[in-house]
């Protein structure tokens, strides 16, 4: 395998060989604002080795063996080409109370109310007390390991629509993972050349060689010390001490949200949390639909759904961001940033969404989910195992039905390409993007919401969206059913004060030039009957079929 080193393709000590950082001096050819900025995080890091990410399916290979050579992997025999990763136990969400926007002024980040209330819409770091946390951290951070270079896109390569980014990483886990949640390597280098602009991602596990104390499960993480921080005037991300995919792989939530809300703002269109579909009724007409839901409430079923009414076709898009703009012609398109999905697994079974399961049946990385005796993955959801086959849970232990704990994490992830699904829609790569005829907002809430319902106006649409209310979920690190307020499915993920984006959003009405608005409608999909408590589900999706179609 060739390993590009700051733009030149060098053989050194075969497959898979690093070029050690004293020969960076004499290669100088990457482009120069990429060179400058490789330069510093190399200053500032000190890995051993530099590695410029090509993106081949060579490369892949050889970072996925590396993995499983160190223990952080292991080959899953009854797939093809797919892995388990165990993480430390400490390391398995995304961790809200140290994820931080760092501006000058305060209110540019988050609102601040009368009275001193905390502010639940968002966490502000100074620029001093940044500068002071950041020389606690990464200075030294990746001693002894190999730094990782990746340039991706996130979006289709060339689309107006698209962003770039640079991550430079400390983790072979993130490489694996980057190159199938992004477009990587080589192509998004040659765009980078002719000058494209780009955020720069800089991640660590904040474990430099040699080790002070053993690793769990050989999974490098530093959680004391764990700071995501984004610096949304510099389009900067700096992420320390975790290695669990909303943390380390920065194109997803930090990039394709946090940033590129405040991107969105400053340029006009909207970056959400929200699936995007398209679903075909009987007689040919097909609609797009945004859905905004937050993490974990069913965002990649919807967006797989198998319709159980005669005649109706949906096709994915994406599972999870929609970056949305108006074209000339007033219509809202949408393209998905994402290459890959990256979705929780407990609940996931051919029952649920039999579509997922057929895309991940290859190429695929799960994480902290359970093992079968047979080389394969298990979860809850899923049928019990064959007779003879055991199981082993997220930890490395021997689990049985009836266990207190349960054998898969409740946050634990299937790494997958997109391009697998088997209803994924023609359109999901074009470079304008999709129509948007509808928005839909929902959450979780097993009681006192309507199962649907459309907005009088795109007005009272954002009053809709900014109301929303959801149970807590594992994704992140809250504990227990608590209702929380998350707005917009967009709580964990403003890049700026939320008074400035509703005000963004209220601004599309009244933008210059021609404006078709989609509908906005709400639903709640985990309403139960109180009688039997079980879900109903039928209502919404007919109620928004009635909506779309008038039918």
């Amino acid at each position: 395998m060739s390993c590009l080193l700051l733009g030149v393709i060098r053989r050194r000590g075969g497959v898979g060989a690093s070029v050690g950082v004293r020969s960076l001096a004499s290669i100088p050819s990457l482009p120069p604002a990429v060179a400058d900025f490789v330069k510093g995080a190399m200053d500032e890091c000190k890995p051993a080795n530099v590695h410029v990410v090509t993106g081949t399916a060579e490369e892949s290979a050889h970072i996925l063996a590396g993995l499983e050579k160190g223990g952080m992997v292991k080959k899953l025999p009854k797939y093809e080409n797919c892995w388990l990763a165990r993480t430390d136990p400490k390391d398995v969400a995304r961790v809200e109370s140290k994820t931080v926007i760092v501006t000058k002024n305060q209110r540019d980040t988050i609102p601040i109310p009368d009275g001193g209330a905390k502010s639940q819409l968002g966490s502000w770091m100074s620029e001093g007390d940044f500068q002071k946390a950041r020389k606690d951290r990464f200075p030294g951070c990746m001693a002894g390991r190999t730094m990782y270079v990746i340039p991706f896109s996130m979006g289709p390569v060339g689309s107006p629509l698209s962003k770039f980014g640079v991550q430079v990483t400390d983790s072979p886990y993130v490489v694996a993972s980057m190159g199938i949640m992004t477009r990587m390597g080589t192509p998004v280098m040659d765009k980078l050349a002719q000058g494209a602009e780009f955020v720069r991602c800089q991640h660590s596990l904040g474990q430099p060689l040699p080790l002070k104390a053993p690793l769990v499960n050989s999974w490098p993480c530093n959680p004391e010390k764990v700071l995501i921080s984004h610096l949304p005037d510099t389009r900067q991300i700096l992420s320390f001490g975790s290695g669990y995919g909303g943390n380390s792989l920065l194109g997803k939530k930090c990039f394709a949200l946090r940033i590129a809300s405040r991107i969105a703002k400053d340029e006009g269109w909207l970056a959400e949390h929200m699936l995007i579909l398209g679903i075909t009724n009987p007689w040919g007409v097909k609609r797009y639909v945004a859905a905004a839901f937050p993490s974990a409430c069913g965002k990649t079923n919807l967006a797989m759904m198998k319709p159980a009414l005669p005649g109706w076709t949906v096709e994915c898009v994406g599972d999870d961001i929609a970056w949305m703009k108006f074209d000339s012609q007033g219509k809202l398109r949408a393209i998905n940033p994402e290459n890959g999905f990256f979705g929780v697994a407990p609940g996931t079974s051919l029952k649920t969404n039999p579509h997922a399961m057929a895309t991940i049946a290859k190429n695929t990385v799960f994480t902290n989910v359970g093992e079968t005796s047979d080389g394969g993955v298990w979860w809850e959801g899923l049928d019990p195992p064959a007779a003879g086959v055991s199981l082993t849970d997220w930890h490395g232990k021997s689990w049985k039905a009836g266990d207190s704990a349960p054998c898969a994490h409740p946050n634990s992830r299937f790494c997958t390409p997109a391009a697998q699904c088997p209803i994924i829609d023609p359109q999901w790569e074009s470079d304008e993007g999709v129509p948007i005829d509808a928005i839909i907002f929902g959450g979780r809430r097993p009681e006192g919401v309507p199962l649907v319902y459309e907005s009088f106006s795109w007005r009272h649409g954002v009053f809709v969206g900014a109301s929303m209310r959801s149970e807590a979920t594992a994704a992140a690190e809250y504990k227990g059913k608590v209702i929380m307020h998350d707005p917009f499915a967009m709580r964990p993920f403003f890049g700026y004060n939320f008074g400035d984006y509703l005000a963004h959003w209220l601004s599309m009405e009244t933008r210059k030039g021609p404006t078709h608005l989609p509908k906005i409608f709400h639903v709640n999909w985990f309403r139960k009957d109180p009688t039997v408590l079980t879900l109903l589900t039928q209502v919404p999706v007919l109620g928004c079929s009635w909506g779309l179609f008038g039918t």
